[in-house]
């Protein structure tokens, strides 16, 4: 058989067209594929929920590929071995309460779990807004990255969620974007976005459990945003509470959309 370059174009536009398509009616949007939303994503396609997520950059995985200083181990406490184990991940002990796993081995393994779940996950766009109906959460605007990142004034697309996660990590971007301009008040001591403490794993593990939940109607928080959103300190290169946070939010969504 000769290959020929224009059928393969056509093969790559017609399918990513109709995915695309697909994507703008669902009923969760994830914006942001670190390990957070990328088991908020398995959970959620699990139950036959339909689900996307967006994320900016390339790849996905967040900041879990570089372990700690680049070193490409993480750590996890005994309660979120559980979720690794159930998705086939190698882990091993360190001492007691305190898991090791390899980190290209657990992003690359979360991210095919959740894709062959049935998460539709799409990088290279970027979420520059949200939609809000009745001071309500219900849908985000798109762009690509590449537009953002070049500066360029071309319009975006716009898609319609039942519910958006944001787990856009420190940034918190869609809580702000969503502070920012919709007049909406977060459901925060303030009413807005208090930004994250300085690091203290303890109790960052916890609380970025605890901090995950809805943030403002139609909008959940999920992961190290959570923290970002409610004033948690940063936790460091353990990554538990990320993979716990994710299930929380997910299970929480299952009782609503």
């Amino acid at each position: 058989m000769k290959l020929d370059e224009v059928v393969i174009s056509k093969a790559i536009i017609e399918s990513y067209k109709d995915k695309l398509v697909k994507a703008l009616d669902v009923d969760v949007a994830i914006v942001g594929a670190g390990p957070a939303g990328m088991i908020c994503g398995y959970y959620l396609a699990k139950a036959g929920k339909n689900v996307v997520l967006f994320e900016r950059k390339l790849s996905v995985g967040g900041g879990m590929w570089g372990g700690g200083i680049m070193f490409n181990e993480i750590v996890v406490q005994t309660k979120a071995k559980a979720i690794l184990d159930e998705l086939g991940v190698k882990t091993r002990l360190y001492q007691a309460g305190y898991y090791l796993a390899d980190s290209i081995e657990t992003v690359s393994t979360i991210c095919s779990k959740a894709v062959k779940a049935g998460l539709k996950i799409f990088n290279l766009l970027s979420v520059e807004d949200v939609m809000v109906r009745s001071k309500k959460v219900t849908g985000l605007v798109l762009n690509w990255s590449a537009v953002e990142i070049a500066n360029l004034h071309v319009d975006p697309i716009t898609m319609r969620a039942k519910a958006v996660v944001d787990s856009t990590g420190h940034p918190a971007e869609v809580a702000r974007i969503v502070e920012k301009k919709s007049g909406i008040r977060l459901k925060t001591k303030t009413g807005k976005t208090i930004g994250e403490q300085s690091m203290w794993a303890r109790v960052g593990e916890d609380t970025i459990v605890k901090n995950s939940k809805e943030i403002c109607p139609g909008l959940y928080a999920c992961g190290m945003c959570a923290n970002a959103v409610f004033g948690g300190p940063r936790m460091g290169p353990i990554f538990g509470g990320m993979l716990l946070a994710g299930e929380k939010v997910a299970k929480a969504l299952l009782k609503k959309v």
